[in-house]
């Protein structure tokens, strides 16, 4: 259960939805814009 949660966690943690908007081809201020918006407003809330 502990590996799912890390794994979890670490899916869904700011940094790595910015890199994996990079990959996808956002630009960076974009991405960073992104990625802040979802630490705001979803990612306290899930964890």
């Amino acid at each position: 259960m502990r590996q799912i949660r890390n794994f979890m966690q670490h899916f869904f943690n700011p940094l790595h939805v910015y890199c994996r908007l990079q990959d996808l081809g956002v630009n960076a201020p974009t991405a960073q814009r992104m990625s802040r918006a979802y630490e705001r407003y979803l990612w306290r809330f899930i964890w």
